[in-house]
């Protein structure tokens, strides 16, 4: 089943790794060409800035979501296909998870974590069923899911985490994970 949409959460900054940014801009080219709408939260710095150039410079459509708090933080994107000033971040948080037709996770720090636990409990809540994908770059999350498998292993999840998160490695698995019918977990 073909994506129109994908909704990335990530960081604000660049990260200490140069992978970082080199996924980043991949995920953003590879999007590009499979036209698949980038929807991410409005930034120009960091990861975000650099997903969303890429997938512009590509020839991509690509939706940021920025609320008015946000504005000076994050130096929202001018050059978007589109840019959507919310009040809040609960409001942005909304209308992310509405116009992606999937979600991917790349590294970043709070609200990136924030985002990606909602998503999760959503999804474990069946508010929604959209694919959820972790982009994994350098181990970045490795200590999280190891986490999310000793919640699991605890009894305090109500089903195998795995079951709802896809953990990929490169921008190129979250790709293939992203077009595939059914989740295909690495781990």
């Amino acid at each position: 089943m073909q994506k129109r949409s994908v909704t990335v959460f990530c960081g604000s900054r660049a990260g200490k790794l140069p992978d970082y940014l080199t996924e980043a801009a991949e995920l953003g080219k590879s999007l590009a060409a499979k036209d698949i709408t980038l929807v991410y939260g409005g930034g120009n710095k960091g990861m975000m800035g650099e997903i969303a150039n890429n997938c512009l410079a590509n020839g991509g459509k690509v939706i940021g979501i920025i609320p008015k708090i946000l504005l000076k933080w994050e130096a929202q994107h001018e050059g978007l296909s589109e840019l959507i000033v919310v009040e809040d971040m609960h409001e942005r948080k909304k209308l992310l998870y509405e116009l992606g037709d999937s979600a991917v996770v790349m590294p970043g720090g709070n609200g990136t974590l924030d985002e990606l636990f909602e998503m999760l409990t959503w999804n474990t809540l069946n508010i929604h069923n959209k694919k959820i994908m972790l982009l994994n770059t350098g181990g970045f999350y490795d200590h999280l899911i190891a986490h999310m498998q000793t919640m699991l292993e605890q009894e305090y999840l109500y089903s195998d985490w795995r079951e709802r998160l896809v953990v990929c490695n490169t921008a190129a698995e979250i790709i293939s994970a992203l077009l595939a019918d059914t989740p295909q977990n690495p781990l």
